[in-house]
């Protein structure tokens, strides 16, 4: 057989094997997601925060903040009610390999020793656990020395977690290219932007530290 037509066939299976997996992760990640109402209270936030920054008048800018207050607590709450959903899924459900695609799979399928895994994946259930403190704690009154201040941390922790989320579903390189095409925020520049402990944590375990 024709040596290209050789590659091609092993590209197309490869391609179809990794759009097999990333639909069974959406898949997982969406059934998990769809009891609450995470998404829509993110956009909530995202678009009151804009129209509270842009306001120039001091009491309507602080009205909109009031009125925002809610939603942060309920986020907050109901992340944390996912993150305590998504933590009962097996180990094998929630590993992300830190490896390049398709060694990443072919790896994990053969069953690597316990050791290796543990040092070239993350766990996505911690990741969450991770994000729901952040958001818990962002979501506080008291952390922040203005309420456009805390906008900002809220904003940029919900920022990092979709980040999580898209790395989870699909790969860093994607993840990375979705924050910089919907919102247009870098990588790099959320992690500057949320809490310290946050990034300390956040470094840890995705082992950037």
């Amino acid at each position: 057989m024709d040596l290209f037509v050789v590659a091609l066939l092993l590209a197309v299976l490869v391609w179809s094997l990794k759009s097999r997996r990333e639909r069974g992760r959406i898949a997982l990640l969406a059934a998990h997601l769809r009891p609450y109402d995470i998404e829509a209270l993110m956009q909530t936030l995202s678009e009151g925060y804009l129209r509270a920054l842009g306001e120039s008048d001091g009491q309507r800018r602080q009205a909109i903040w009031t009125v925002l207050e809610p939603s942060e607590r309920r986020l907050a709450e109901q992340f944390a009610q996912f993150a305590a959903d998504f933590a009962r899924l097996p180990a094998e459900r929630t590993r992300i390999v830190k490896l390049p695609w398709p060694l990443a799979w072919l790896l994990e399928q053969a069953g690597g020793p316990a050791a290796w895994l543990e040092r070239s994946s993350i766990d996505m259930r911690a990741l969450v656990q991770l994000h729901a403190r952040a958001l818990s704690q962002a979501a506080q009154p008291a952390q922040a020395p203005s309420a456009s201040a805390k906008a900002y941390t809220l904003l940029a922790e919900i920022l990092l977690m979709q980040h999580s989320c898209h790395w989870f579903c699909k790969s860093q390189a994607v993840a990375g290219a979705r924050l910089l095409a919907r919102h247009q925020s870098a990588y790099r520049k959320v992690l500057d932007s949320v809490d310290p402990a946050t990034r300390q944590d956040y470094a840890r375990l995705t082992g950037q530290a």
